[in-house]
């Protein structure tokens, strides 16, 4: 996508409007100096139903320029890599498991299947931000992984359909859709399905061990001492990764 100049400038607009309604809300934190309130959530999902890959980079870099108004550190490396999956997997999966319009209609089954989307990427976001936050001893993966989990997903399911149904058509008119201007490759059946079940496995089973491990109530001998207290970083380090292993080989077939 690099090398598509509209694609470029899509991920600065994602960027800035990510980042634009991220800022505000600083002032309204859930857990000080890592995550607040915030409604700017819904943004990497519309956009990534729009632009794809760009709303990836863009509520990345968003992200990261958010981060400079409320408190910067290394924990904001891990931001960036969750923020990344955050609006990457819901195109992807869209498109994986059969397509179609994102506009809300009056149908269980697309809001069943929006809702499993969104749901999804908040739950590998905040895999990913829970296990390094803790990783680097700032807060225990029980505390934050639920809270941006809760966040993100509240968030996005609330506004993200009101922002898609007001701005899809608009956007699909001016043919600035991302499959309007880059080759989308074609996955057989198998491997779409493969690669979905992947993600779902793998970020799913990562989230669960994060808090088993977190709260010390499982302990595989394979990680050695188990800590009595704390965040349990070097548990928790070592129990998550080869689960979020899973979930990206699951993103690569897709």
């Amino acid at each position: 996508m690099w090398g598509n100049t509209r694609m470029v400038v899509l991920t600065a607009v994602t960027a800035a409007l990510y980042s634009a309604i991220l800022i505000p809300f600083k002032v309204i934190p859930l857990i000080p100096g890592v995550t607040e309130l915030r409604p700017a959530n819904a943004i990497p999902i519309v956009c990534s139903f729009l632009f794809g890959p760009a709303a990836a980079w863009g509520a990345a870099i968003g992200n990261v320029i958010g981060d400079f108004f409320g408190g910067f550190g290394p924990g904001d490396v891990f931001g960036f890599i969750g923020n990344f999956l955050y609006a990457f997997v819901p195109y992807k999966v869209w498109t994986a498991t059969g397509g179609g319009s994102p506009i809300p209609r009056a149908d269980v089954g697309w809001w069943l299947r929006f809702g499993a989307v969104i749901f999804l990427a908040s739950l590998l976001c905040a895999t990913v931000i829970g296990w390094g936050l803790n990783l680097l001893g700032f807060h225990p993966f029980s505390l934050l992984a639920p809270v941006v989990l809760f966040n993100n997903t509240v968030s996005a399911f609330l506004l993200a359909p009101a922002l898609l149904y007001a701005v899809y058509s608009r956007v699909a008119g001016a043919r600035l859709l991302y499959e309007d201007m880059l080759p989308i490759p074609v996955r057989s059946a198998p491997r779409r399905w493969l690669g979905v079940a992947l993600v779902v496995a793998g970020a799913t089973a990562a989230f669960i061990v994060g808090l088993q491990l977190s709260l010390g109530h499982w302990h595989p001998e394979w990680i050695g001492e188990m800590p009595s207290s704390g965040t349990r970083a070097r548990v928790v380090g070592l129990g998550v990764p080869p689960f979020l292993l899973v979930a990206l080989l699951g993103l690569c077939l897709l």
